[in-house]
């Protein structure tokens, strides 16, 4: 009976959290983003390129929450939280002086219908390919999911804004001619395959970019719709990386490719919000990591250590791929997979991943939530002993997490590379019934290179 209320029960909250707050996102310009990998950072370069510009900005992410005042690290576990939780930042952020609100907006959140009273001026799509599955039934309802949200941007009253921008009621004397409209936007990459769906929705202004014109997956009729740029000249090396986008050379202190198009998401925000491109570039090369995201761990150790979020088989791939860039002996990998129904079939495909790419594997606990953790080791060791690792010589189990990065610790010589992922900088491992451990890869990694665990 619940669950057949659920749904009902959900917006009611919605709607009540928005009046209770005085609806704070129809007096923010608020940006929306959405997609499969790349949110946290991309909302995390976006609000310090709007900062470096003089826009005062808070966020909600993955990794970390901002109301204007201060920054701290999400150890919700939820990337878009319920329970008056969003509409409670956004009151925030408006007490603080906020102009612009970055919303990471999830699958989840807009099947809760955390969305629906939210006033979003611009959407941002940074990919789409198969994710949370066992939740949503299928990958159809999952695109579907997120393709409410952008259905729900026709419906988001327009707004205008003064030179301050700040968002300024037309009903007080002001006319709309003396105040500049925030167009409702939709922005993405051109060349992700279900671009055409996004791009399909309504909006006042669509924003694309592509490396490629000829990669592009939209029609030429529906491509007429879209402003389209061009990015090319990628140039990627051990301390950062660079590209040209609309004539302009855009410098990273950022590692890898897949920080081209998180950088590119910050930058066409920012430009669509009419900021100068001098201080967008300036603000994007500035910027030298995300909390949990290609993170390095240094304590004064020979060899670099590596944290990051990634937890499915593409990001992981994009994560070898930028481990390539960096000289290096052997590589250690230390990974799990999380529980809960949270995608079963991706456990041994990480674990063949890591077999194929990895001098050494260790598998160890992630949030196993209600399954057996061990099982979920065994299904991802499968996949590493099929990439033709031999237990106890190049590939352990260890359910105890902490061991098992120590482990990893013990095994690295100088100049290797040890990843650790599936975690970046969640601060808590969910166990059975919800309950959580305390946690941070980060933390702990600190604490082992301290103890000089590897001489």
């Amino acid at each position: 009976m619940f669950l057949a209320l659920q749904p009902a029960y959900h917006y009611i909250f919605s709607l009540v959290s928005s009046i209770l707050y005085g609806k704070p996102s129809e007096k923010l310009i608020v940006v929306g983003v959405t997609g499969t990998t790349g949110k946290t950072t991309s909302v995390y370069l976006m609000a310090k390129v709007l900062e470096e510009a003089g826009l005062k900005t808070g966020y909600t992410s993955t990794a970390m929450f901002n109301d204007g005042k201060r920054e701290w690290l999400n150890d919700k576990k939820m990337t878009m939280l319920g329970r008056f939780f969003t509409q409670r930042m956004l009151a925030r952020m408006l007490k603080n002086k906020c102009r612009v609100a970055i919303v990471e907006t999830s699958s989840e959140g807009i099947r809760q219908f955390r969305h629906k009273f939210i006033n979003y001026d611009i959407l941002l799509i940074t990919g789409l390919y198969p994710e949370h599955i066992e939740s949503h039934g299928s990958f159809e309802n999952y695109k579907e999911a997120k393709g409410s949200l952008f259905k729900h941007l026709k419906n988001c009253k327009e707004k205008y804004i003064n030179e301050e921008f700040e968002v300024v009621r037309t009903d007080s004397g002001i006319k709309k001619t003396e105040l500049n409209k925030v167009k409702k936007t939709i922005i993405g990459d051109l060349e992700d395959e279900h671009i055409e769906y996004f791009m399909s929705h309504w909006a006042e202004k669509k924003i694309g970019y592509t490396g490629d014109i000829a990669n592009v997956k939209i029609d030429g009729k529906a491509l007429k719709e879209i402003d389209v740029s061009e990015y090319r000249d990628i140039s990627i090396a051990k301390d950062g990386t660079s590209y040209t986008v609309d004539e302009n050379e855009i410098k990273l202190s950022l590692l890898g490719a897949i920080n081209v198009k998180n950088s590119l998401n910050a930058y066409f925000v920012a430009k669509t919000l009419g900021l100068d491109v001098e201080k967008i570039k300036k603000a994007l090369l500035s910027i030298e990591g995300v909390a949990g995201r290609l993170e390095r761990i240094e304590a004064g150790q020979n060899f670099t250590v590596i944290v990051d979020y990634a937890f499915e088989p593409r990001a992981v791939e994009k994560l070898y791929e930028t481990v390539a860039l960096i000289p290096h002996e052997k590589i250690i990998h230390v990974l799990g997979s999380a529980g809960g129904g949270r995608d079963e079939a991706r456990r041994p495909v990480l674990g063949k991943l890591a077999g194929d790419r990895a001098d050494y594997v260790v598998v160890t606990d992630e949030d196993p939530y209600d399954d057996d953790p061990e099982i979920i080791i065994d299904q991802v060791f499968v996949g590493a002993e099929k990439a033709g690792k031999v237990e106890n010589e190049n590939i352990f189990k260890i359910l105890d997490r902490r061991e098992a990065i120590k482990k990893a610790l013990e095994l690295c010589s100088e100049n290797d590379i040890l990843l650790i992922t599936g975690k970046g900088s969640e601060q808590a491992i969910v166990r059975r019934n919800g309950e959580k451990e305390s946690w941070d890869d980060r933390a702990v990694v600190r604490g082992l290179l301290s103890e000089n665990i590897n001489k």
